[in-house]
């Protein structure tokens, strides 16, 4: 299993409420081969100088000017030397400390290109606001409005380098867009992680507001044009239904 080093990105921007918490997940894991790469976009406020706290448990910082959140990942990726890649936002933080152990095993024992599990939704407290639980993916789910969480999707640095990186012209569907590449287009062979492996901040860009979600249905609609999906539409209005059907799970 030892052979498996994980490189988890972390992109921040002014995340001074939530960055610590998130790193101190990180140094927490109890896997010792972690490459971990934060890319920040130039923070005007105390971020920096709480990850310079963190400084010995950090591979690699940069702190420059980006395009965005994806073009941040892409820069990551770029500095990734892991075999396996996952990204955790500077908001979330790992649910618990055997997350990165329990993907290395995955990835040493199984011959996938990817894998995903469960999150949770939680508000400033860490109280669940909602659950997503994943379930096994069988060809043609992405038809259907299926995605796995991004938040908890680790995939092979090989694959990255065959089928390309985040596209930053899909705006916020950029990481949609990409799983939907890689499992639903390409066809790599992905696994579930059947736990809960994320603890996630609600409150994300694309649905600040009744515009920004518009735009984000727009962005769906154009990835699953270029990727295959049989029927967008369709596809379009399955999605959010699979999220009200997670509150019952």
């Amino acid at each position: 299993m030892r052979d498996i080093t994980v490189s988890i990105i972390t992109v921040t921007y002014n995340a001074e409420k939530t960055i610590e918490r998130c790193i101190r997940s990180v140094v927490a894991q109890g896997y010792p081969n972690i490459q971990y790469i934060i890319i920040d976009g130039s923070s005007t406020d105390s971020t920096l100088k709480i990850i310079d706290g963190y400084k010995d448990h950090i591979s690699v910082l940069v702190s420059e000017p980006d395009k965005g959140i994806y073009d941040a990942m892409n820069k990551g990726l770029a500095l990734a030397a892991g075999n396996v890649v996952g990204v955790l936002n500077a908001d979330d933080y790992f649910a618990d400390n055997e997350v990165i152990n329990e993907v290395a095993e995955i990835f040493s024992k199984q011959e996938i290109d990817a894998l995903y599990g469960h999150l949770d939704y939680v508000n400033t407290n860490g109280s669940i606001i909602r659950k997503w639980r994943s379930e096994n993916y069988r060809q043609g789910l992405f038809n259907f409005g299926w995605m796995p969480p991004h938040p908890t999707f680790y995939c092979r640095r090989a694959v990255f380098d065959q089928f390309g990186v985040y596209d930053i012209s899909y705006g916020t569907a950029a990481d949609y867009e990409l799983m939907l590449r890689f499992i639903h287009l390409h066809r790599v062979t992905v696994a579930l992680l059947s736990k809960t492996m994320i603890k996630m901040s609600v409150g994300g860009v694309s649905n600040k507001s009744s515009i920004n979600r518009l735009k984000a249905w727009q962005f769906d609609y154009k990835a699953m044009q270029k990727n295959g999906v049989i029927f967008p539409p369709f596809a379009i209005v399955c999605k959010p239904f699979r999220k009200v059907l997670q509150y019952f799970k």
